[in-house]
């Protein structure tokens, strides 16, 4: 048996015509097996979905992870900032810059008993 390009095209034309009627299945002799075309079909659609939410999950995963490493480099300067401006020269400089006359304990503190 010969196929020629005719042949085929009437052959495309047709099936495209029963898809459009609904009919495909029905000519190709498998409406007993419909009900698990169908599970296939929402099986199919189920991964499709579940593969684009793990995508956007993982893509807010990586933002996330970018976000935190550059909130910990923030947060590593603040902490060096905070050393530096706490350190007692430092606020003995600042004391005397602002001319008081608040100066370190001579005395180790104690405890007032009611």
């Amino acid at each position: 048996m010969k196929l020629s390009f005719a042949k085929i095209w009437t052959l495309i034309k047709n099936s495209f015509k029963a898809v459009l009627k609904g009919e495909f299945l029905f000519r190709l002799n498998t409406q007993n097996y419909f009900i698990h075309i169908v599970y296939t079909f929402f099986l199919f659609a189920l991964i499709i979905w579940m593969s684009l939410k793990i995508d956007n999950a993982m893509l807010r995963v990586e933002k996330n992870n970018r976000e935190i490493e550059e909130l910990e480099i923030v947060n590593s300067q603040k902490t060096f900032e905070l050393v530096q401006v706490s350190k007692r020269s430092a606020v003995k400089d600042r004391l005397k810059k602002m001319k008081s006359t608040v100066t370190e304990n001579e005395k180790p503190a104690y405890k007032i008993d009611k």
